[in-house]
């Protein structure tokens, strides 16, 4: 066991920010065509954070050109690059899955000042 935890020690990240359910982020992934890399930026609102450890996972929504897109990410996957705070946002629940069923300004997180 103590082999388990080193291995998982040694792949975290320690360059992530700190951000919550609510806010907006930029999380940048590493894609991988044929032979060629590239970094493509996913902006969206984090509607959840799961898991601890190696094995953590934030999930990002956005709505592009009119459909909800949903990427879940592992926090510590070396095809995340970075993640960057856009904005805090304002929220009082730790999953916010309610904002699947909201259209335009109702879908939107208020801000923290």
């Amino acid at each position: 066991m103590n082999l388990l935890e080193k291995i998982s020690e040694s792949s975290k990240k320690s360059t992530l920010p700190e951000f919550n359910v609510g806010d907006t982020v930029k999380v940048d992934v590493k894609i991988k065509e044929g032979e060629r890399e590239r970094i493509q930026v996913f902006e969206g609102t984090v509607i959840a954070k799961k898991g601890s450890g190696i094995s953590e996972t934030f999930t990002v929504r956005k709505v592009s050109y009119g459909f909800g897109v949903e990427r879940i990410f592992p926090m510590h996957s070396p095809s995340v690059q970075g993640v960057k705070v856009v904005r805090k946002g304002k929220v009082r629940r730790s999953k916010l899955y309610y904002l699947r069923d909201r259209v335009g300004k109702a879908a939107k997180v208020k801000e923290k000042i």
